[in-house]
C-alpha cells in the first residue's frame, strides 16, 4: 500500500486557488447580506443610508465572485481570473473604508453626509408637515442601533471587507504563481 492509496486527499497537487477564493468571498458576501436583512427584517433595526451604500460591495462580490469560481472551474484564462479577482479585492477594500468613514461618524470623529447626520433640514410646506412627520422615520447615520463587543454593524463591516479583500488578494497572488 503506497502512502498515495492510504490518503486519497494526497493525490490532489493542489487547490485551485482562484475558485477557492472568489467562492468564499461569494459565500461570506452572502452570509453577510442574509444577515444585514435579517437585523432589517427580524430586529427591525432600520439602516441609515450609509448603512445601505455598504451593501453595494455585497451585491457586487456575490454574482461576481461566483461567475469568477465558475469560469475558474472551467479552465478561464489566468488574466480574466485575475481581473475578477482584483474587482473583488478592490471592492472589498473600498467597501471596509467606507465602513470606516461610517464607524468614525458614529463615534463622532467627524462629520457624516447632511442626509443622515445633523439637524433636520426642509420639512416641506406648514399645510403637510404634520403628515409628513407621521409617514417619514429619518435613520441617522451618526447614532448605532446596535452594538456588539463594543463594534457596531459599520465596524462588523470593516472588519468583513477586509476578510473579502484578503481572501480575494491571496487568491490574486495564487493565481499570479500557478
Amino acid at each position: 500500500m503506497t502512502l498515495a492509496t492510504a490518503n486519497p486527499l494526497s493525490t490532489r497537487t493542489s487547490v485551485n486557488p482562484a475558485l477557492a477564493a472568489s467562492a468564499a468571498v461569494a459565500v461570506i458576501a452572502a452570509a453577510t447580506l442574509a444577515g444585514a436583512w435579517f437585523f432589517q427584517l427580524v430586529l427591525e433595526i432600520l439602516p441609515c443610508p450609509l448603512c445601505l451604500e455598504q451593501r453595494y460591495a455585497y451585491y457586487l462580490a456575490i454574482p461576481l465572485g461566483a461567475l469568477v469560481a465558475f469560469v475558474a472551474g472551467k479552465g478561464a484564462p489566468r488574466p480574466l481570473l485575475l481581473a475578477g479577482l482584483a474587482i473583488l479585492a478592490l471592492a472589498a477594500f473600498a467597501n471596509a473604508g467606507l465602513g470606516a468613514y461610517h464607524a468614525g461618524v458614529e463615534w463622532g470623529l467627524w462629520q457624516g453626509p447632511t442626509d443622515c447626520t445633523g439637524p433636520v433640514g426642509n420639512l416641506g410646506s406648514a399645510g403637510t408637515l404634520l403628515q409628513r412627520l407621521d409617514t417619514v422615520k429619518v435613520i441617522r447615520c451618526d447614532e448605532v442601533q446596535w452594538r456588539f463587543l463594543g463594534l457596531s454593524l459599520a465596524g462588523y463591516n470593516v472588519l468583513i471587507s477586509l476578510l473579502m479583500a484578503a481572501i480575494a488578494a491571496w487568491g490574486f497572488a495564487r493565481t499570479t504563481r500557478a
